[in-house]
Formats: C-alpha cells, sequence, structure tokens
C-alpha cells in the first residue's frame, strides 16, 4: 500500500491511516479481521511451520535447514536467557523468552517484505499483549522468590532513610510497576511505526519522481529508489534488534525480580 501521486499530480505520502485498514472478513461484527490481523496470522503460521520443519527429525549431524533453527534457538537461550539469568534460572524461563524473541522477529520482518510492507507488531495489540505477558513474568518471579518481601523492597528499598520514602516509594512504584509494562510497548509499537512510514515514504516518492514528475526531477527518483532499498536492508536490522532487545528487557525485568535485595 503506497500512497503517491493521484489524479491532481500532487505528491501524497503515507498516513496514519494505514495503520487502520478496513476489514476484509467478517466486517461489521466482533471478530472482523483487516489486513494487519491476516498478516499476523501469516507471521504465527511460518513460524509454526519453520519450527515444526527444523525439529521434526532431528539429526546428530544436522541438516543446514536445522542448523538454522538451532542457532535461532541457542542465540535465545544462551545470549539471553543464560547470560542474563544463568543457566538455572535461565532454563526455567526459556521458554517463555524464545517465544518472546521469535514472534516478535517474525511479526517486525513483515514490515521490509514485499507485498505484505507492514509489521505485524506496528499496531498496539501484539506489543502491549507481549508487554503483559513480561510484566505477569516479573511479578510473578519475584513473588514466588519472595512472597512476603518483593513488593515491600520493591517499593521501600533497604538501606533508604525512613523519611525519604515518601518521596522514593511514588517514584519506585512508577518506575517499577508502571513505566516498564509502557516503555516495553512504546519502544517495539514506536520503531515499526517509524519504519513502515519511512519505507512507504521512500518508495512512493520513487513512484511520483519517476512516473509524475516532470523534466529533471525525474532524477530524483534514483535517488529516493537507493535510499528506499538501503532503509529495507536497515529495516531488516531493526526488526532483528527489536526482538533481541525486548526479549534482553523481560529477561532483565525477570532479573531483578529475582536479585537478593527483594
Amino acid at each position: 500500500m503506497l500512497p503517491s501521486a493521484t489524479g491532481d499530480g500532487e505528491f501524497h505520502g503515507p498516513s496514519i491511516n494505514e495503520f487502520f485498514p478496513e476489514a476484509v472478513l467478517f466486517a461489521g461484527s466482533p471478530f472482523e479481521i483487516n489486513r494487519i490481523m491476516l498478516i499476523r496470522f501469516l507471521a504465527v503460521a511460518v513460524l509454526l511451520l519453520v519450527f515444526w520443519l527444523g525439529t521434526r527429525r532431528m539429526k546428530v549431524i544436522p541438516t543446514r535447514f536445522q542448523s538454522i533453527v538451532e542457532l535461532g534457538l541457542n542465540f535465545a537461550r544462551v545470549n539471553i536467557a543464560e547470560d542474563i539469568l544463568g543457566k538455572k534460572d535461565g532454563k526455567r524461563f526459556l521458554p517463555l523468552i524464545t517465544t518472546i524473541f521469535f514472534m516478535v522477529l517474525f511479526m517486525n520482518i513483515t514490515g521490509p517484505l514485499p507485498f505484505l510492507n507492514i509489521a505485524g507488531t506496528s499496531v498496539i495489540g501484539v506489543p502491549l499483549v507481549l508487554a503483559v505477558i513480561a510484566y505477569v513474568a516479573f511479578i510473578y518471579a519475584g513473588v514466588k522468590k519472595n512472597p512476603g518481601n518483593f513488593f515491600r523492597n520493591a517499593l521501600f528499598p533497604p538501606g533508604v532513610p525512613p523519611f525519604l520514602y515518601i518521596i522514593v516509594t511514588p517514584i519506585e512504584f512508577i518506575s517499577t510497576f508502571l513505566v516498564r509494562p509502557v516503555t516495553l510497548t512504546l519502544r517495539l509499537l514506536m520503531n515499526m511505526i517509524v519504519g513502515h512510514l519511512l519505507l512507504v515514504l521512500f518508495f512512493s516518492a520513487t513512484q511520483f519522481f519517476f512516473f509524475t514528475a516532470d523534466g529533471g526531477f525525474k532524477l530524483f527518483g534514483a535517488g529516493t529508489l537507493v535510499f528506499g532499498f538501503a532503509f529495507t536492508l536497515f529495516e531488516v536490522l531493526i526488526a532483528l534488534l527489536q526482538a533481541y532487545i525486548f526479549a534482553l528487557l523481560t529477561a532483565v525485568y525477570i532479573q531483578l525480580a529475582l536479585a537478593e535485595e527483594h
């Protein structure tokens, strides 16, 4: 969906309305499905298919495809879960962290893909749900480790003079229990929104310069085309980086909940 020149000969850039497409299935019902929902279903289906094909007949000497799947799984296990939580707690929370990492990655990667052109995480639903899951895991880990002291130590940190709690406690409450899920959601959401808008801007500008602009202005199309392809590669990197950051922060928050002072 590339907004560009219309019949009036003017350039029309991307709009926020692209993130709220019309329903394509079950329109007018509580279960209506739009283009972004279909992309999310596709991303989940491909994710399940990749892991099913990669793990159904595992061999001692892995095939190339099995090696790629194992590389991804080992990355989530070693570089995120065990690096942050250690081997014991890393193994305990590995299914959650691995699921978050690959779900965010596959939802993100649909953004720069031709014919899909929008990330499944570019609308707040998926980032918010994943942030809530990470938040619940953080609370669960803390309460499980120290049932009677988790909230008290989080809101009233040991070692702080009691008269400062009137300042420290509200700050700790906001930063620990409110800001974390909000920032997890918005960081992912905003990166995907901005990436999509910039890609659409580059390629719609290319279309405008090549097919609508007059004279020497057509030369600008070559520049916007090059920037568009370069930014597409950059968006692939951002898709991977944002999946890593989301899973990493989930692990960090769990680790903080498990820390001895809690």
